[in-house]
């Protein structure tokens, strides 16, 4: 590998590095796993990137598979990001705006350009995204829209691809692409190119016009799914194609993204947000569904379990500032309606209605400082995964699975048994609004048993999920084991042909999403778990 790392360095205008220190960091992620990179590579620019593809394309052609792998700054917790070829990690110099078009609302920017410092330039000229995952702050846009990110106000507004207009991506050869929904007329002119990018085309016209039935059976019953590859929403019934939701949640096996055109929102300042408590999971299911029925979605709908409270309050009683006391309800639900709302006097006197039907208490508010108390509840179980001091820690195992919101309390159930069974304390909190739940089980890495106990969790997880009609969202290297049991083996093997379309030597980013077993996930458990990419901006609270 010095001898790639030299020719490469020779020939890009970024830095190529190789030293212990920088493969080590960039051996793992946010992920459970570890996996040291050959080299890694800071590119200026998008030549660059094409230099590097074009270069992995020529060893492949030879017989040496070289795997290159985008990276934005590392807080996906599949291991997506992990490779043992070069990392390119866009972060370091890739990190700009390059238009803002305050007419039309759409901006331009590089992948490692940090979600946040976005989010405020935005917020400054009146606008917002608000898909933000909940590591904006840290996260980079690139990485958002590889992994289709979602944030709490996705149930109103979708997820990362919502907002995706267009992209550039650098294919698996080096050639550059710009990709956006065409007409019939441009599509034709794509599918007479002499190139790759034609080949593409043709193949992927070609797999949906043959695989239709199949195709259709991968849509779920949930509010989102970035599970595989998305073949639903390239060809619409008006005859338009765009292969941007290829790219959108490929996590970088498809082609790597140099530029990203977003559309945004206008920003409305201000909210309602209600704090309710209930009995149990199935009073706040009631609720839920109820509010999610009304005519105006709420931007949010979040819960808190009591496990998660009391644990806080055994920790810490000060992170709860005294806005609940024991004991605690089953759930808290925090409800919030912004002030986009057209209808937001009507939208409140309902939720109001239906939270006091369900719930034992409910309270609102609508000053900033105040709501910042409430969000620190739900916000507590960030800065409760930093808390251990023993050899447990509390591992990102299960990912951002999800079910149909109808089957949330169903899934809540479900993970309190599987905890039981494994005899760990268990503490929820996540998305209620969209069917998802998150939860860290306390697990030392070190010890043979406990890693035993992780994969036993994991797997009766992702068969509770999809008992429920729900899909593992994410897949990354953790849960890509999983993908043909989410869709079939009929349906998984065109997932497989698309992957083979746009990378026929598997140079890009292999060992992820598609192709991957158990036997290639376990030897890359890390022996003891880590925030170490994250103690710049934890805790949160």
């Amino acid at each position: 590998m010095s001898k790639i790392a030299s020719y490469l360095q020779e020939h890009l205008s970024g830095e190529v590095m190789t030293g212990v220190d920088a493969r080590r960091y960039f051996a793992t992620d946010n992920s459970m796993l570890n996996l040291p990179p050959a080299a890694v590579i800071y590119p200026r620019n998008e030549h660059d990137v094409r230099k590097a593809a074009r270069f992995t394309w020529q060893l492949a052609e030879r017989g040496r598979v070289v795997p290159l792998t985008a990276r934005g700054s590392g807080t996906d917790q599949s291991g997506a990001s992990l490779t043992d070829g070069l990392a390119i990690v866009f972060p370091a110099h890739q990190n700009r705006i390059l238009e803002l078009d305050s007419k039309s609302g759409t901006v331009t920017v590089e992948p490692g350009i940090n979600f946040g410092k976005l989010q405020q330039t935005l917020q400054t000229h009146g606008r917002w995204l608000p898909v933000a995952p909940a590591s904006a702050e840290y996260s980079s846009v690139g990485g958002a829209v590889a992994n289709n990110s979602a944030g709490m106000y996705s149930l109103k507004y979708g997820d990362m691809g919502a907002y995706v207009r267009g992209l550039r991506v650098v294919l698996a050869n080096g050639e550059v692409i710009n990709t956006e929904r065409l007409t019939k007329r441009e599509l034709n002119k794509k599918l007479g190119l002499a190139t790759f990018e034609g080949e593409i085309y043709r193949q992927i016209d070609t797999l949906l016009e043959e695989n239709k039935e199949l195709i259709a059976g991968l849509e779920r019953a949930t509010t989102r799914n970035s599970a595989g590859y998305n073949l639903l929403d390239i060809r619409r019934k008006d005859g338009s194609f765009d292969l941007s939701p290829l790219f959108i949640g490929s996590q970088g096996t498809l082609g790597i993204i140099t530029e990203v055109v977003l559309n945004t929102e206008s920003h409305e300042p201000g909210s309602t947000l209600f704090m309710a408590g209930f009995d149990s999971p199935q009073a706040a299911q009631n609720a839920i569904h109820e509010l999610r029925a009304q005519s105006t979605m709420p931007a949010a709908i979040e819960f808190v379990d009591k496990h998660l409270l009391t644990q806080v309050q055994t920790a810490n009683p000060n992170v709860l500032g005294g806005i609940v006391q024991p004991p605690f309800p089953a759930i808290l639900l925090l409800v919030e309606y912004d002030n986009a709302d057209t209808h937001l006097k009507r939208s409140l006197k309902h939720a109001q209605k239906i939270l006091e039907k369900y719930s034992l208490h409910v309270v609102s508010e609508t000053e900033t400082a105040k709501q910042d108390q409430f969000w620190k509840l739900r916000h507590a179980s960030t800065w409760l995964l930093t808390q251990n001091d023993g050899p447990r820690r509390a591992l990102p195992l299960f990912g951002s699975a999800i079910v149909p919101p109808e089957n949330w309390s169903k899934l809540l159930q479900g993970v309190y048994d599987i905890f039981a069974r494994a005899k760990l304390p268990v503490g929820a909190w996540g998305h209620a609004g969209d069917g998802q739940v998150s939860v860290a089980p306390l697990l030392d890495l070190s010890q043979v048993g406990d890693r035993q106990i992780a994969f036993r969790m994991l797997d009766e997880y992702v068969k509770l999920v999809i008992a429920l009609g729900g899909s593992t969202s994410g897949d990354g290297r953790l849960h890509a084991p999983y993908l043909e049991r989410v869709y079939g083996t009929e349906a998984y093997n065109v997932l497989r042909k698309v992957k083979q379309i746009f990378d026929p030597y598997g140079t890009l980013n292999p060992g992820v999403k598609i192709g991957v077993s158990m036997d290639d996930v376990k030897p890359l458990l890390r022996s003891t778990f880590n925030l170490e990419h994250l103690y710049d901006h934890l805790p949160r609270s």
